[in-house]
């Protein structure tokens, strides 16, 4: 008799974007060369200088040892000054915890702020990874559905009579993964003041800030009370263009950094040195060539506009910093098949909706971060040719 599994790992749906890469496989190139809007992967090369810092470091011995539990100190206080200077806030080293990619930030945080037999309240459609993660720590998962018609935007009071007593967390990513949407700063200081009145943490998930315009960003850092409610996740590996390098960060109070620690010594020890130490050296001296990046990706947006207009019954549901979230027009099929279909016929590697929760059979996720302008344009032919499919 074989040795049994783990049953709620055996009960986890499969990874998607492997998936989703088999279907691109198939594909016979009939239209063109595969268009990969599937995994969010900035569609550029990381700069020069970045590759030559993870050169210099990967060869340093000083790099191949352990480091701190929290992360390199030049990172850490870098990163704290950066973004004190974004929020205006004053954030102290001491606030931020470097981890392996946000991905384990997520994980490291739900364990930190939950346990088996908690729950945590996330929105309709969310970002699968992080209901495999709770669902893989034996927590529970509450939601709070968001609409296309509301700009798939929770509203406060949803949230509210959602946050029942098991609930520990509220985690919502902005920009939203897959909508693209941006929570604007007066929906997130109400939301804020709502966990807050429940006694649960406000978990903000800004893997895209970097893509998004400065007016865009929350006052919640600036707040006296915010290191008792709320916790902010992030990216370098997507913002530097590194994702293989796996970096990301939390922002909280020492409270919440000092548990994140405890988790993170169990999982990783540390996160990759020679990273963390070739993204300090970047973090200032490579602000332009990140913000030329935010505006390229918005010359993307537009591309995306101007070719989903030149197919018809293919609607873009929201839209914003990274991501557009597109309903099809085939009501008589699912959205697995229909990408399925995209990707096998039409050369168009995306996401089915239906990967992102219950409801969204109707949509497809578009990463239009990961192609140029140029490329984008060759979607709406794609498109309206698979409207007679």
């Amino acid at each position: 008799m074989p040795a049994a599994l783990n049953p709620t790992i055996e009960r986890l749906a499969t990874p998607a974007i492997p998936a989703v890469q088999a279907w691109a496989r198939a594909y016979d190139g009939r239209q063109g060369p595969l268009l990969d809007l599937s995994q969010a992967v900035p569609g550029y090369p990381p700069p020069p200088e970045m590759l030559g810092w993870l050169g210099e470091m990967a060869a340093s011995v000083d790099a191949t040892g352990y480091g701190n539990i929290e992360g390199e100190d030049a990172l850490r206080e870098g990163y704290a000054a950066h973004v004190s200077g974004l929020y205006g806030a004053a954030i102290a080293a001491g606030e931020t915890h470097i981890t392996s990619g946000c991905n384990q930030a997520f994980v490291a945080t739900a364990m930190t702020v939950a346990g088996a037999g908690d729950a945590v309240l996330m929105t309709t459609p969310c970002y699968f990874n992080h209901e495999s993660t709770l669902a893989m720590l034996g927590i529970g998962t509450r939601f709070v559905e968001c609409r296309a018609e509301d700009g798939f935007l929770p509203a406060p009071d949803a949230v509210r009579a959602a946050l029942t007593p098991e609930v520990r967390a509220f985690a919502l990513v902005s920009p939203n993964n897959p909508t693209g949407c941006i929570y604007p700063a007066d929906l997130l200081d109400e939301l804020f003041e709502v966990c807050k009145a429940a006694g649960v943490w406000l978990i903000v998930d800004e893997t895209y800030r970097d893509f998004m315009a400065a007016e865009g960003r929350h006052r919640l850092l600036r707040r006296d009370d915010w290191r008792d409610g709320m916790i902010q996740l992030y990216s370098f590996s997507k913002s530097f263009c590194i994702p293989g390098h796996r970096l990301g960060a939390v922002v909280a109070g020492e409270r919440v950094i000092e548990g994140i620690a405890k988790v993170m010594d169990n999982l990783q020890i540390c996160a990759p040195r020679a990273a963390q130490i070739a993204v300090a050296k970047g973090l200032e001296p490579l602000a332009e060539w990140r913000e030329a990046n935010r505006t390229e990706i918005g010359r993307r947006a537009v591309a995306l506009r101007e070719t989903m207009a030149t197919a018809p019954g293919w609607e873009i549901g929201a839209m914003g910093a990274y991501f557009a979230y597109i309903r099809h027009p085939f009501t008589n099929r699912g959205s697995v098949e229909v990408a399925q279909m995209l990707a096998e016929k039409a050369g168009v590697s995306c996401l089915p909706g239906a990967f992102f929760g219950a409801g969204q059979d109707g949509y497809l996720r578009v990463a239009f971060a990961n192609a140029d302008v140029e490329t984008i344009a060759q979607l709406g032919p794609r498109l309206r040719e698979m409207n007679d499919a």
